[in-house]
């Protein structure tokens, strides 16, 4: 060996304390210096001569290279199964220590995204089936079989759904109207008008059926008061609301605003066709023109 070259380094050592990895370094190791014998003559058969001690390998990085570099490796090696094992009892450690409340949750989000994809998929056939009962039971109305629609409409009334109670208590009343029962069938409009768990839409439409059920009892200016909101452009029920009111105008003898009304009744594409042709005839019998394209109506191809 060299004299000059130091002996190899410690060995780094790793040991387990306390439950985690501790890094201890080995104490270095101080090199050992050879001594070098003074110069001699060589002895033709005891010593060799200086060339021999020249030919050993030089003490430089390029001799210490691949020595170095296979120590390296090794340590990046065991460096990183050190790692992966100090991961692995961290892992395990979170997992007894938080993995129930972990699981737990993520179990609940399941059960309550299935419980909520149950949900919609229940209700939307709910719909479905109380849509078809009730269609049924409108075209037993339209056959006159009135047994038969009741029978049909009485279970909707009680499924808590407000559009199909309002529908059916409309349809009772209706039918009570068409059976001569006039003073029945304006109570149950009425009490579906001045019910506020019910929708808009149900409500304005019953006010209007009661009010023309009672036309003939009611005073003019009762008429207008009840109706003049909903005799708006716009509003769903413009055209009947409209109507009344303008009869109501007439009862008044405010010919003007009767005939307006009606005009513009008869010009609103929204309104029924067969409540835009009676309109627009009473408003040519006040002298209001309700046409809007006098060479159409005619030549007949406007709505008359």
């Amino acid at each position: 060996m060299p004299p000059s070259m130091p002996l190899r380094w410690g060995c780094h050592r790793f040991r387990k304390a306390a439950g985690q990895y501790r890094y201890v370094k080995a104490p270095p190791v101080k090199p050992v210096e050879l001594a070098v014998p003074p110069a001699k003559q060589p002895h033709s058969l005891t010593q060799r001569p200086e060339s021999a001690v020249l030919a050993l390998t030089p003490n430089t990085p390029s001799g210490n290279a691949p020595a170095n570099s296979k120590d390296a490796a090794a340590q990046e090696t065991f460096l990183r199964e050190v790692d992966d094992a100090l991961r692995e009892d961290q892992l395990r450690s979170l997992l007894l220590n938080r993995g129930r409340p972990i699981l737990a949750l993520v179990v609940g989000g399941l059960v309550g995204l299935g419980g909520w994809l149950w949900y919609n998929d229940h209700t939307a056939s709910v719909r479905d089936q109380q849509s078809e009962t009730f269609v049924t039971a409108l075209d037993a109305l339209e056959a006159n079989r009135t047994q038969a629609a009741k029978q049909g409409m009485d279970p909707l009334a009680k499924s808590g759904n407000p559009g199909y109670r309002a529908a059916v208590q409309i349809s009772d009343a209706a039918i009570a109207e068409q059976a001569g029962k006039a003073d029945e069938a304006a109570k149950l409009f009425a009490a579906v008008s001045a019910d506020g768990t019910l929708p808009g839409p149900y409500r304005d439409l019953a006010t209007v059926r009661e009010v023309a059920t009672n036309f003939d009892k009611l005073p003019p200016q009762t008429v207008i008061d009840r109706l003049k909101p909903l005799a708006v452009p716009g509003k769903p029920w413009f055209g009947s609301a409209g109507e009344l009111v303008a009869l109501a105008y007439l009862k008044q003898n405010k010919t003007e605003a009767a005939g307006a009304l009606l005009a513009s009744i008869a010009k609103d594409k929204a309104v029924p066709d067969t409540l835009r042709r009676r309109t627009r005839q009473l408003a040519g019998q006040l002298g209001v023109d309700a046409v809007d394209n006098p060479v159409a109506a005619v030549d007949g191809s406007q709505v008359q």
